[in-house]
Order: structure tokens, then C-alpha cells, then sequence
């Protein structure tokens, strides 16, 4: 990763070879040069393990790894300078554990006229006074299976027998409604979300720096140091979660200044 403050002066775009992909840093205010593998234009679907322990740094490495190999990511992609570009979706990424969803409710309920999460889909059956639609969509494991045969899952796991998933449209929903939608996704997710259609503001919550006391401590610096170590390239930014509500405000900052400041976007996101 390299830092340049230099400017570019484009008009129209034009087809290029090689091409670094910028960013704004909130760290300095300089831009970064990130270079993006390839976007594969299909929509397939994320599938994740759900209540699945990790017994070892190794396993942790080959879960992520071996499904994000598959994303067919390309070096390069062209870029265009924009004076401003409305990011549509809030993407979260961390180790489990650090506080995403912590953040997440936060920011919904701060900023309701500003955030929303999309309601996710089971195949559970209702509980006693659980409406549909309010927590979750009830929906039968045929259907469910069918709809993601149709790719019509960002991602989808099981859970004590029954399924759970994220449906695109409910994202789509959610931007009709001029919000930004907030997911707390695994990393593979972005193989569907980097699109113009979803335009993505990736967020990395690092793990605290403190010297852990204990072993879920320990094991939450090594998950956040294998994901940002495998990942960074993919972040716009990253927050070392070290206080959750100063994290918080680093983070509504960050929101505010991409929405409104000059930035690089894929010109795919554009034309």
C-alpha cells in the first residue's frame, strides 16, 4: 500500500491497463492507492457456518482463504475522480466478537432517518408474538432453497436446524427508502456488494491493543490480526476498537466526510 497526494485531472475515463484504486485516508487526509483484484459480475451467494467453533489459527486462515480464493478478483480496475459520491451501504467487517453489532444497533438507533438493517430470512418457525417481517421473515425451507438456487441471497448459514440468510432485496429495499444499509457481513460477501448497485463503504473494526488478560482476548487479536493481514487491501478504513463509543464517533465522521468529499471511485460504480 503506497500514500500519494497527488491530483488527477480527468475528464472522461478511458480505457487503461493498470490502474490504482483510491481512497480518501482518515488518517491523514491524503489519498491511498489501492490496488483491487478482479470483480466478478456474478451474483453468488455467501455460504457461512453458522455456531461453528474455529479450533486454531490454521482452520480460521483455510475457512477465509479458501472461499475468498474463489472470488475471481482481477488485479486492476479504472478509476474516476468524483467531487462527491453518496455511499449506499455500510459494510462492517471483524473478528466475532469485536463489537459490530454493537455498532451496528447504535448507529440505527442514533441515526434511524439515516440507517437501517436488513431484516433477515429464516426458516424457523415463528415465536409466540414474533410478527413477520418485524424481526424476521418466516419463510418455509423449500422456498428458502429455491430462492437460493435463484442467487437471491447476499449469504445464508444454518443454525440449531434451521436456516438464516440475508436477501438481497431487502438491502435494495432499504436504499429505496434513501437510507444506507448496514450489514455486518464475512469477508466474501464483498464479491457480491463491490457494485455499483450496493456502492460499499468498507469498514475494518479492529480488535482492542490493549495486552489481553484473558484467552478470548488473546483470541480476538489473532482473528483481527488474520483478517487484516489477509483483507486490508479491501478496507476504506480501519478503527481499532479500543473504546467503543469513541470508535463510534470515528465512525460517523468517516460517513459524513465519504459522502460529501472528492474521492476515487470505480468507474464501473459511474458510467
Amino acid at each position: 500500500m503506497t500514500t500519494t497526494g497527488g491530483k488527477a485531472n480527468w475528464k472522461m475515463p478511458k480505457m487503461v491497463q493498470l490502474v490504482s484504486f483510491h481512497l480518501p485516508s482518515f488518517k491523514n487526509g491524503e489519498l491511498l492507492a489501492l490496488q483491487w483484484k478482479k470483480q466478478s459480475r456474478s451474483n453468488k451467494p455467501v455460504v457461512l457456518g453458522l455456531g461453528r467453533k474455529r479450533s486454531s489459527k490454521d482452520k480460521y486462515l483455510a475457512k477465509h482463504n479458501a472461499v475468498f480464493d474463489q472470488l475471481d478478483l482481477v488485479t486492476y480496475e479504472e478509476v474516476v475522480k468524483l467531487p462527491a459520491f453518496k455511499r449506499k451501504t455500510l459494510v462492517l467487517l471483524g473478528a466475532h466478537g469485536v463489537g459490530r453489532r454493537h455498532i451496528k444497533n447504535t448507529l440505527i438507533t442514533k441515526h434511524p432517518d439515516r440507517f437501517a438493517y436488513p431484516i433477515p430470512h429464516t426458516t424457523r418457525p415463528p415465536k409466540k408474538d414474533e410478527e413477520n417481517g418485524k424481526n424476521y421473515f418466516f419463510v418455509s425451507h423449500d422456498q428458502m432453497m429455491q430462492d437460493i438456487s435463484n442467487n437471491e441471497y447476499l449469504e445464508y448459514g444454518s443454525h440449531e436446524d434451521a436456516m438464516y440468510g440475508t436477501k438481497l432485496e431487502t438491502i435494495r429495499k432499504i436504499h429505496e427508502q434513501g437510507l444506507i444499509a448496514i450489514l455486518d457481513v464475512e469477508p466474501q460477501a464483498l464479491k457480491v456488494l463491490r457494485t455499483a448497485e450496493f456502492a460499499p463503504f468498507v469498514v475494518f473494526i479492529a480488535a482492542p491493543t490493549i495486552t489481553p488478560s484473558d484467552e478470548s482476548l488473546q483470541r480476538l487479536q489473532k482473528e483481527s490480526e488474520i483478517l487484516q493481514r489477509t483483507y486490508a487491501h479491501y478496507f476504506d478504513l480501519t478503527i481499532i476498537n479500543n473504546e467503543i463509543d469513541e470508535t463510534i464517533r470515528h465512525l460517523e465522521e468517516a460517513i459524513e466526510l465519504v459522502c460529501t468529499a472528492p474521492q476515487w471511485v470505480p468507474v464501473s460504480w459511474v458510467y
